[in-house]
């Protein structure tokens, strides 16, 4: 029988001592093939399209955003799967890095010599997350409705936004053009349009001035 090849990993992350322990950490487990280590977001996408690796993981504040990297990897690269190492526990990044598709939530202050196993349990599907966070998750959601974002659109419109057409939306709200969404969520001008054309359809509006306006009423009403 044949021993299971070892999971590929991209390593994100700004601080090169960082990458550096986490490489040794899992090459010394002997389970893990490093694919790429990289220092920023449109790096971290680059080099996941091009390595195509079984797992990525990221840091949450490297430059470009650690959540718009998960919002693209995830995007071209549905069957990676993404956990994020950072310093940060607050609410907002925790919750923002769920929402954008990571499967797991690690802090720096952790034994990298557990990181193995984590990212183990992780690919297998397991919650890759200290134990404080997931009863912070419990506490958000227990005893009351998800707090998810409600339609903008009028009575009859079933078609909810993505979170990516919403994050699209308030960007266009705040003034940017597509090429300036394009580089803040580090994707394409293509596919910002697509987005955009799709949120216009889904509120059955003519335009995005039109779907951007809809969103103003609805935030004020």
């Amino acid at each position: 029988m044949s021993a299971r090849p070892p999971l590929r990993v991209l390593i994100a992350d700004d601080h090169t001592p960082t990458r550096q322990d986490v490489r040794a950490a899992l090459e010394d487990d002997g389970g893990f093939e490093v694919c790429a280590m990289v220092a920023d977001a449109p790096a971290a996408v680059r080099a996941a399209i091009l390595e195509r690796p079984d797992l990525c993981l990221l840091d949450i504040k490297m430059p470009g955003s650690g959540l718009a990297a998960v919002w693209e990897i995830r995007a071209r690269l549905p069957q990676a799967k993404i956990v994020m190492l950072t310093v940060s526990e607050t609410d907002d990044d925790l919750f923002g890095a769920l929402q954008a598709g990571a499967v797991g939530y690690l802090v720096k202050s952790m034994s990298f010599a557990r990181l193995p196993s984590a990212l183990r349990g992780a690919y297998a599907g397991e919650a890759a997350m200290p134990r404080k966070l997931v009863a912070r998750l419990l506490d958000r959601f227990r005893g009351r409705e998800p707090q998810w974002r409600h339609p903008v659109a009028g009575p009859g419109r079933e078609r909810r936004l993505t979170s990516r057409e919403w994050e699209v939306l308030e960007l266009l709200a705040e003034g940017l053009s597509t090429s300036e969404i394009a580089s803040k969520l580090v994707i394409s001008a293509s596919s910002v349009r697509v987005h955009i054309a799709s949120t216009v359809r889904k509120l059955g509006v003519s335009d995005r001035a039109a779907a951007v306006e809809l969103l103003k009423r609805k935030s004020l009403s």
